[in-house]
């Protein structure tokens, strides 16, 4: 057993089949680098909560040929490998989950792997190896759209984004700035 194997297992309460989790989240942190192990509460719909090992960080997904790292969170419960994970998308403020065949308004993640699952045949890399095709063929998680600022007065607007000059001869010339803030490029400047 390896000193980090050794670590995951010390970690585990005596109510879990630590040897085997143990083993098993080291395998998972091999192929999945950036997924990591902690102990933290997890809360049940009935209000109640327990202190679960979790699996929490990034799967990398392929969509359309991009590799995106999808924020994902496993909750092994202590009758694990018995029971199959408690599986999240887990979007950061600028995500939104997109609710579909395999995961809920809440983020969960429903897979036929997970409602068939036999821990004698299932485990944690299959499991996340079948998320990651799934979330390829079905991304769960999209970028919130960028609320646009609230539209000022055509006036205000106006005041904001032209400046009259005056130029060495006495001529006037309006310069407007665009959306984005920059100037416009010379030949788009009005001569008054």
């Amino acid at each position: 057993m390896s000193y980090y194997e050794d670590t995951i297992e010390k970690m585990l309460p005596k109510t879990y089949l630590r040897k085997h989790v143990a083993h098993e989240v080291f395998v998972v942190m091999a192929h999945f680098r950036a997924l990591v192990p902690t102990m933290d509460k997890y809360m049940y719909n009935d209000g109640t909560a327990k202190n679960l090992m979790s699996l929490t960080g990034t799967l990398p997904v392929v969509f359309k040929d991009q590799t995106y790292h999808m924020p994902i969170c496993l909750w092994l419960e202590e009758s694990y490998p018995q029971t199959a994970p408690i599986c999240y998308v887990r979007p950061t403020r600028q995500m939104m989950i997109v609710r579909g065949k395999h995961v809920s308004s809440s983020g969960r993640v429903h897979l036929p792997y997970l409602d068939e699952w036999k821990n004698d045949k299932c485990d944690l890399v299959s499991l996340l190896q079948v998320m990651a095709v799934m979330f390829g063929d079905f991304p769960p998680l999209c970028m919130r759209p960028h609320s646009e600022p609230e539209q000022a007065s055509c006036r205000l607007q106006f005041h904001r984004q032209v400046e009259v000059l005056s130029r060495t001869d006495g001529s006037f010339y309006m310069s407007l700035t665009r959306e984005d803030g920059q100037p416009f490029q010379q030949n788009n400047e009005t001569n008054c």
